[in-house]
């Protein structure tokens, strides 16, 4: 695997996954990259979680503080999670076993935006980062390093770290070179400066991660794939919800509110997202950009039909059967593709400025529109918020979907006020479901929820919250925005008594 490593000063730095990991000490904040399973290290994370299961064995406690760019992989926050070796954990985690730690107050989890993540960082009042373990796809002769499938964070982990280790992973493709664009021209204020990207397809940096060659302490050679879970095949829901996206954006075509080839579009992960990208291959618009956190399986279709012309993400989140297509022509998609640190990929000035559509899902919203997009019955952690807020807030057009119901029909996701709000009404502009799309823009909450309830809410909810409603403005402290306090939980409280929001 030497060919990989082409600077001849780092090769005397190749060593095995357990040696590497024994330079990690308890307590220690440590960085990693990976963003939505791509990209992250394999190797060094497991060889860390054996150690740490023997030195509990023995009664010393061993966990360490983890950043990543966002979700990793199951030979990470998993092996880390099963062995008690987390004890703090920032910005996003959607392992299953970290999940249940979190919820069980086992792990402090610092739920943030993706795109202050850097930042905090450089402030300093995250504390320090004593070791950054990065997976690349290569070291060039002069020591700057190929990035991998995803570039999260880690041009910050090189830079803050105060010691790292390369995880050098030949399965990821060799022509992945000359995709990425590393920015290094973001400041904190007062020296900060405009960032110079005005097109989705503008470059604006180096292919290349930079780092200092006397702080890297290990080097790890590996050959593991990246593991994203496969995408769900669009059932009626997904396409009904589609459809209704589709429409809405051919009525703003036909209105002149979005030209013909639409604005820059953003998509989160999920198998709602991806269906709508699916159902964009056939819309009639074209040619398409991208400016996301992610390149999924629909993205690959639009590029595959020719109906997008370019995608900038941070990172891939594809399926096996989709990655497997990725490699075997990487070379005629690296062109039409840019991989980006996520703080620029998120960041807020540029997604204003391009105009990006913003599609993300959530868990629930109320009848006025505010979003929770986290917290399952308000207090139980589901992923986080992800790069959301950093797009919802900042969109040309902010759009929200989900099936209208959960668990079997036993939840809606239309409740007269949510249990937890991520995204205030005033980011939210349009809600979709498989019953209908409700365009919020320019309505006052009365009518929002009006819109609301009648398009969105399922058949077996709707006549309860339009009574709700009707009761709320008859008896509210105010007309505003009318809610019952002693009622407006109510549902939430129901379905944690008896497993349904329905009554008996």
């Amino acid at each position: 695997m030497t060919d990989r490593i082409a600077c001849p000063a780092l090769r005397s730095r190749i060593t095995d996954a357990d040696t590497a990991a024994a330079l990690i000490r308890p307590g220690e904040t440590v960085a990693t990259s990976g963003f939505t399973g791509s990209g992250y290290p394999k190797m060094v994370p497991q060889a860390l979680a054996r150690r740490m299961a023997a030195s509990h064995g023995a009664g010393h406690p061993f966990r360490v503080n983890l950043w990543t760019g966002a979700s990793t992989g199951p030979e990470l926050d998993g092996a880390l999670a099963a062995v008690d070796g987390i004890a703090q954990r920032l910005p996003y985690s959607g392992d299953p076993v970290a999940r249940e730690k979190i919820n069980r107050g086992e792990i402090d989890y610092l739920d943030m935006h993706l795109s202050q993540v850097a930042p905090m960082a450089w402030e300093g009042v995250l504390g320090p980062l004593d070791t950054a373990i990065i997976e690349i796809s290569g070291i060039r002769a002069d020591g700057s390093l190929i990035p991998s499938s995803s570039v999260g964070n880690n041009k910050t982990w090189a830079d803050r770290a105060a010691r790292v280790i390369l995880e050098v992973n030949r399965w990821q493709d060799a022509a992945l070179e000359g995709m990425h664009d590393i920015y290094y021209g973001t400041r904190l204020p007062p020296d900060r400066v405009p960032i110079p990207l005005v097109r989705p397809d503008d470059r604006i940096g180096t292919p290349y991660l930079a780092c200092d060659p006397d702080k890297i302490v290990a080097i790890v050679e590996t050959d593991a794939p990246d593991r994203n879970l496969p995408f769900a095949a669009p059932d009626d829901t997904a396409r009904a919800i589609a459809g209704h996206v589709i429409e809405f954006l051919a009525h703003e075509v036909s209105r002149g509110r979005l030209p013909p080839a639409l604005l820059p579009i953003q998509s989160g992960v999920g198998n709602i997202a991806n269906a709508v990208l699916s159902g964009l291959v056939d819309a009639p618009f074209d040619p398409m950009t991208a400016y996301t956190e992610v390149i999924q399986d629909g993205m690959l279709d639009l590029l595959d039909a020719g109906r997008l012309r370019m995608a900038s993400a941070t990172a891939f989140s594809l399926s096996p059967q989709a990655a497997a297509r990725l490699n075997a022509n990487m070379a005629g998609y690296r062109d039409r593709m840019i991989l980006r640190p996520q703080e620029i990929s998120n960041h807020p000035e540029l997604v204003r400025r391009l105009g990006c559509i913003a599609m993300n899902g959530l868990i629930e919203a109320d009848i006025y529109g505010n979003v929770n997009s986290t917290l399952v019955m308000g207090s139980r952690i589901q992923n986080g918020i992800g790069g959301s807020g950093d797009f919802a807030r900042n969109a040309y057009v902010s759009i929200f979907m989900t099936p209208s119901t959960a668990k079997g029909g036993k939840i809606s996701a239309i409740v007269p006020q949510a249990s937890h709000v991520d995204h205030i009404m005033q980011d939210v502009q349009v809600i979709v479901t498989e019953q209908g799309l409700a365009d919020l823009r320019g309505l006052s909450p009365r009518q929002r929820a009006r819109a609301v309830i009648e398009r969105c809410a399922h058949p077996d909810y709707r006549p309860m919250l339009a009574d709700y409603a009707m009761r709320a403005e008859g008896g509210s402290y105010g007309l505003h925005a009318p809610s019952l306090p002693a009622e407006a939980l109510s549902w939430h409280r129901r379905y944690m008594e008896t497993g349904t929001m329905l009554p008996s």
